[in-house]
């Protein structure tokens, strides 16, 4: 089972939809706590969906549950909290959101993680195909550059 990753920054809607469309991405799911910002372009909530439907025909989700939380990313963002901290709070909101409890494993063949992190290094989305391919270890991950 393949699970792609995405960011959008740094990415122009040309590269970005190309990207999904020449891997076969067949499900959008976004992955960010604000999905509405002014400075998210064309990967704007509403705006995203359309272009995805339209330009690719897949269909996109917005899952606030696999974001982490407003409280977190800004102590991570400010320095407050390291990377190796953020890590292991990340995961453990994942765990107390029971995120695998209500998964239907299927649902993710062939599905895209975005947010809008450019590298996926330093990027919740890593962290939660990783936390998934933990659980079904058949899930091969490809981060989409």
């Amino acid at each position: 089972m393949k699970l792609y990753t995405i960011g959008f920054t740094q990415k122009s809607a040309k590269d970005f939809f190309g990207l999904l469309e020449k891997h076969g991405v067949e499900r959008l799911i976004d992955t960010r706590i604000n999905n509405v910002s002014q400075l998210a372009g064309f990967a704007k909530g509403k705006d995203l969906e359309f272009f995805v439907r339209r330009i690719l025909n897949i269909p996109y989700e917005h899952r606030e549950e696999y974001a982490p939380t407003k409280d977190l990313l800004s102590r991570y963002r400010k320095g407050s909290v390291s990377w190796d901290n953020y890590e292991i709070e990340y995961l453990s909101l994942l765990r107390d959101r029971k995120i695998l409890e209500k998964l239907d494993i299927s649902h993710l063949e062939n599905a895209c993680l975005m947010c809008s992190e450019h590298e996926p290094h330093h990027c919740h989305r890593r962290l939660l195909a990783e936390y998934l391919q933990d659980k079904y270890p058949d899930i091969e991950i490809i981060h989409l550059q």
